[in-house]
């Protein structure tokens, strides 16, 4: 793996323990400050704003941007936000941002996130794969929807701890249950799909053109 993209990956994870443990903090520590929900959510929100800008999405950069300030301001007037509620914003936060990272490149003249990986990964990349993938960022799109709506009727409906129970055990195994379920289902319905593995589609995606 060539040594700037290693040193990229190395920084995008513990760029992302860091974000966990210090966002863990601010959630548990006695006597939280109305500026919590500032600390744990901007971040989050920034690295949408800069990556949606990026990648030309304007409406979602000015979106994540305007939630920046709306928290600044919430926080400004002293208006507390519990723990529990930073957790599910979050959760939920990061599951909808997904579902419109995906779900706006399957708007009409543009191509779909899946197919933009895919072409990177395989030489040869028939129609039927085309349709395929249009299919798959559907699927993940309308998961990525499913996950947030839950995370907000289990807050809403069910006690905290099946809350979390869902986000953190649950959600993962969910997780793998679909990027599992997907790869079985696509070598069955399309063996020209080559075999490659997590590593090479990582550093396909993260070296092609355009990549975040």
């Amino acid at each position: 793996m060539p040594t700037r993209l290693g040193i990229r990956i190395v920084a995008i994870g513990v760029g992302s323990v860091a974000y966990v443990v210090g966002t863990h903090w601010l959630m548990t520590r006695p006597g939280g400050s109305p500026w919590n929900v500032v600390g744990v959510l901007s971040p989050m929100l920034l690295a949408v704003a800069f990556g949606a800008w990026q990648a030309g999405q304007r409406l979602l950069a000015f979106s994540a941007a305007g939630i920046v300030g709306a928290v600044c301001l919430q926080a400004a007037f002293g208006v507390r936000v519990s723990a529990q509620a930073l957790y599910v914003a979050q959760h939920m936060g990061i599951h909808l941002f997904l579902a419109v990272l995906f779900g706006s490149t399957l708007r009409a003249g543009r191509k779909p996130l899946i197919t933009t990986l895919a072409e990177r990964v395989h030489r040869v990349f028939t129609l039927d794969m085309v349709a395929y993938t249009r299919k798959v960022t559907l699927a993940w799109t309308l998961y990525f929807i499913a996950m947030a709506a839950a995370s907000l009727l289990l807050y809403a409906f069910a006690s905290f701890e099946a809350w979390a129970l869902f986000a953190n055990l649950l959600t993962p195994l969910a997780l793998v249950a679909m990027f599992g379920g997907e790869y079985v289902l696509r070598y069955r319905l399309h063996p020209e799909f080559e075999r490659t593995s997590m590593a090479a589609a990582v550093r396909s995606y993260m070296q092609g053109p355009g990549a975040p």
